[in-house]
């Protein structure tokens, strides 16, 4: 399940729940046509603990590489301490870092304050 808000200026989409590998597509195609209809918003995607696995960081990334080229700013907040090392280890040295939180509040304060500088 997928929801979102714009929040200080920030697109937060927040996600719930896991995905199996025929919801991948699905997910983010939803993920990038938000991405797209509020470009150039800085964008946080909030995963909920119950979002853990292959497959969401399988879409994550591909979110941050879209983000990457089309000049948008994107980071990630989410509680799970091995989801957030999984997703330091899996974003590539080819893109931009991504930027990993552990509140979704300081992801968004952070973003905002990244795209007003």
């Amino acid at each position: 399940m997928l929801s979102h808000v714009l929040e200080q200026g920030v697109l937060v989409i927040k996600v719930y729940g896991g995905t199996r590998i025929d919801g991948r597509a699905t997910l983010f195609a939803k993920i990038g046509d938000l991405i797209h209809a509020y470009k150039p918003t800085p964008v946080v995607i909030v995963l909920d603990d119950s979002a853990v696995g292959r497959m969401m960081l399988s879409v994550v990334v591909r979110a941050h590489r879209m983000c990457t080229s089309l000049g948008v700013l994107m980071s990630v907040a989410s509680h799970s301490a091995p989801l957030r090392r999984q997703l330091e280890a899996s974003v590539g040295t080819d893109t931009k870092q991504l930027v990993i939180h552990a509140r979704a509040d300081v992801a968004i304060s952070a973003a905002a304050f990244a795209a007003a500088v």
